[in-house]
Parts: C-alpha cells; sequence; structure tokens
C-alpha cells in the first residue's frame, strides 16, 4: 500500500472523528440549553400560591412547550438517524431535567404522574417521520423521576408554610408512593449507580416532608385554646 492511499485512510479516519466529536459537542449544548430552560419551568411552577395557581401552572405549560419546539427539537435533529444510546451520556443531564419539570407541572395541574409513553408521545410530533423517533429511555425517565421527588419536597414544605396542609400530604404521599415503587425497580436494573444515589437523596425529602407536616400539625395542636387551657390548668395543678 503508497503513502498516498495511507495518507487518505488517516484524512478519512480524522475527518470522521472530528465529526464524531463536534456531534458530541452541539448534542452536549443542546442538553445544556434543555437543563437551563426545563428549570425555569420548575421555579416557575414554584411560584403557586393560593390565589394564583391557575395562572402560574398555564404559564409554566407555555414555558415546557417551548422547550420542547425550541431545544428537545435541536437534539431530536442532532440525535435522530444515529445510535441514540452512544451518546446518552451527552444528552442525559438534559433529558432528566426536561422531565422533571415535565412530571412537575403534571402534578401540580392534575396530581397524577406523568408516565414515560406520554412524554415519548409528545416528542412524536417534532420528530422526522422517516427515521427512527427519538425516545426517552427508561433510565433517563426514572432518574429524572427521582429528581422530582426533592421539588415536591420544597413545595411541601412551601405549601405547609402557606397553610395547606391537605395539599402538603397529598404530596408527601405521592412522593412515597414514588420511593416504594423504586425500591422495588432499582434492584432489578442494570445501570443504577446513579440511580442507588438519588435514592437515598428520595429517602431525605420523604423524611422530611412527614417531619415538616408532624411538627406543623403539633404546633397547629397546640395553638388551639382548649389545649392551651388544659395544660395551664395542669402546670398549676
Amino acid at each position: 500500500m503508497d503513502l498516498q492511499v495511507l495518507r487518505w485512510m488517516g484524512e478519512a479516519v480524522e475527518r470522521t472523528t472530528q465529526g464524531q466529536n463536534d456531534k458530541r459537542e452541539r448534542v452536549v449544548k443542546a442538553s445544556r440549553d434543555i437543563t437551563i430552560n426545563s428549570k425555569k419551568v420548575i421555579f416557575q411552577v414554584h411560584r403557586i400560591s393560593k390565589s394564583n395557581r391557575e395562572e402560574v401552572l398555564e404559564k409554566a405549560e407555555k414555558d415546557l412547550a417551548a422547550v420542547t419546539d425550541q431545544y428537545i427539537s435541536r437534539l431530536v435533529k442532532e440525535l435522530q438517524g444515529t445510535d441514540f444510546w452512544k451518546l446518552r451520556r451527552a444528552y442525559s443531564p438534559g433529558v432528566q431535567e426536561y422531565v422533571e419539570a415535565a412530571t412537575f407541572c403534571k402534578f401540580c395541574k392534575t396530581g397524577t404522574l406523568l408516565n414515560l409513553a406520554e412524554i415519548n408521545a409528545s416528542l412524536l410530533p417534532i420528530n422526522d417521520p422517516s427515521l427512527e423517533p427519538l425516545q426517552i429511555n427508561v433510565l433517563d425517565y426514572l432518574l429524572g423521576l427521582a429528581d422530582l421527588t426533592g421539588e415536591l419536597m420544597r413545595l411541601a414544605i412551601s405549601r405547609i408554610s402557606d397553610g395547606e396542609l391537605e395539599y402538603a400530604e397529598k404530596i408527601c404521599r405521592f412522593v412515597r408512593d414514588i420511593y416504594r415503587e423504586l425500591t422495588l425497580l432499582v434492584p432489578d436494573m442494570d445501570e443504577n449507580s446513579d440511580m442507588k444515589k438519588k435514592m437515598e437523596t428520595m429517602l431525605q425529602s420523604v423524611v422530611k416532608i412527614e417531619n415538616a407536616d408532624a411538627s406543623n400539625s403539633w404546633l397547629t395542636f397546640l395553638s388551639k385554646p382548649s389545649v392551651c387551657s388544659s395544660l395551664q390548668e395542669q402546670r398549676l395543678a
């Protein structure tokens, strides 16, 4: 084989490698943009109060749709027609944050869980129908769901401070159900090291909600006039 052929082969390999590196950088950038804008959706949802729930959630849903149309669609264009799994590490953080934002909006609006099939169905319109559609994989969905519990913990505590105890208790039950279901799934997952770490954080979220709810219930109980009078009489007796 002469030197000219070897040089041509080397240049071809270099172009291929450079093209792969460029694609990875674009995917990382798309993932970063998805993360940033999904966080904005989450912050918007946290503005919920007794008086502005519908207004806040309507804005959050519009913002989430914009993330889908502007940033998820860019990721889809980069990944369609390629081996999604090979680039998963490059786009996984953004997808997890998107799942977190989408499930957070759904729970606050309906009190139910947005499942993986529903999320993937919502992405079909931005996929090229002539290619295999980009679908969020189970692992990234579960990792995003684990992060959701942290946001629900913060929401529950803010609702407790605003006097919405029943809503906080509903959140606590929902988070506890997610944790219970995931404890059954995680041991059977092949790539579960990230999930195990998030399970520990999830358990902490459950405990924090329960502690906040219990503390508030105790303070509410003690603040009742009849209770205060009874305690005072016991001290004087």
